[in-house]
């Protein structure tokens, strides 16, 4: 399971001679805040936990006050500072640059762990001020044996209600549960992990962005295309760093085409894709069985479950996740792994067509396999319990 061995990675690390700052870097409600204090209660160390995630952002010396009660711990053998939502204190990296930097020197047994619920805004702190003083542990949204695990759910159920384990028990509620996943998980995430942390020109922009991502999900979409559904869009650069802020955010991305051995153009059709099916399923307003009924909406509803597990269980990893297209064949998903290549094409009720994009994507690029995914290729179920990283196995 991931996030047994996420812990088990934090933990090995953290008894390591060598000291790193360790950063679980992920989105929200997938459990870092639960690994960290999991990891607290397994150690000898005296433990500090602290969080910055609140409304009013704090400053520098918020971090120092912190830092100074691990510092005391310290004095008693070996501590364990933790520093939940740590991007939201502006000039952080720089603060727990030079605390690190001063521990370091004076020998301080006092290890460090930074949590942030934006990866791409985590990161860019990371690399501004603390290069060579730090590992991410990227955290992903859970998978389906996870979900299935903890809440007893069948694939189906998994597909349209999503990987938030916080708004699993609210299902028998269809309408409380939308309403969980609107204002706990979407715009706390927009207007807290986003517009708070980042200048943002145009934010009605960026929630009208999101909005079309998840409409149109699994489909290939141009940026001229989205310029037309969206009003005051701007310029295309604009939609390509609005849709980067919401996939650090954990909610949905543009993959790239698939473009062999030439040089990807960033100007190239995102295919969009949610990275955690219950968004599509709020956005949609339809239930559960509605929506099963439909059999169009439910067959990109698989597929974008496909999509979103490929791109969780590959994060952190050199996995590239694309998708192809040429003229009419097209390929739903390409992982690539160096020179290795894997073709996957997603079936189900609702996805009618051939398989001619699989054969044309073969014959030009020799995949080390191709893999169809429902219908009478592997079950749904087998392959989101499987990471990405198997299939690339030789």
């Amino acid at each position: 399971m991931i996030r047994k061995v996420l812990h088990l990675l934090l933990l090995n690390r953290l008894q390591e001679p060598r000291r790193f700052i360790q950063v679980l870097a992920g989105p929200r409600q997938v459990g870092k805040t639960t690994l960290a204090r999991q990891v607290m209660a397994s150690v000898t160390a005296i433990s500090h936990y602290a969080s910055a995630d609140e409304p009013a952002l704090k400053g520098r010396e918020w971090i120092s006050q912190q830092w100074e009660l691990g510092r005391l711990n310290a004095r008693r053998g070996e501590a364990l500072l933790v520093l939940d939502e740590v991007q939201k204190v502006q000039g952080w990296s720089e603060a727990v640059k030079q605390l690190w930097d001063a521990d370091t020197h004076a020998n301080t047994p006092l290890r460090v762990v930074l949590l942030g619920s934006s990866p791409l805004l985590i990161q860019s702190g990371l690399t501004e001020s603390l290069a060579g003083r730090f590992e991410i542990i990227p955290v992903p949204h859970w998978s389906f044996p996870e979900i299935h695990e903890a809440f007893g759910w069948d694939v189906e159920q998994f597909i349209y209600y999503g990987a938030y384990p916080g708004a699993a028990p609210l299902i028998s509620d269809p309408e409380r549960w939308q309403r969980y996943v609107v204002d706990s998980l979407i715009e706390t995430s927009i207007s807290r992990d986003i517009l708070l942390m980042t200048r943002v020109d145009k934010p009605a922009l960026l929630r009208r962005l999101f909005q079309l991502a998840c409409d149109y999900s699994g489909q290939i979409l141009s940026y001229q295309k989205m310029t037309g559904q969206l009003t005051d869009a701007g310029n295309t650069v604009t939609l390509a760093h609005y849709l980067q802020l919401l996939q650090g955010a954990g909610m949905v991305a543009g993959l790239s085409k698939f473009a062999g051995g030439k040089i990807r153009q960033r100007g190239s059709s995102p295919k969009l894709q949610v990275l955690n099916t219950a968004l599509m399923s709020t956005s949609s307003g339809l239930g559960f069985e509605e929506t099963r009924r439909e059999s169009d909406r439910w067959g990109r509803l698989v597929e974008s479950a496909v999509g979103a597990h490929l791109m969780s269980s590959t994060l952190g990893t050199p996995i590239e996740v694309t998708y192809w297209r040429e003229r009419n064949a097209e390929v739903d998903f390409v992982l690539q792994r160096g020179k290795t290549l894997i073709a996957i094409e997603v079936k189900s009720a609702g996805r009618r067509g051939s398989l001619e994009g699989m054969e044309a994507f073969r014959r030009e690029f020799a995949p080390l396999r191709t893999l169809l995914v429902g219908a009478d290729g592997i079950s749904l179920e087998e392959f989101l319990s499987t990471p990405a990283a198997r299939w690339l196995e030789k």
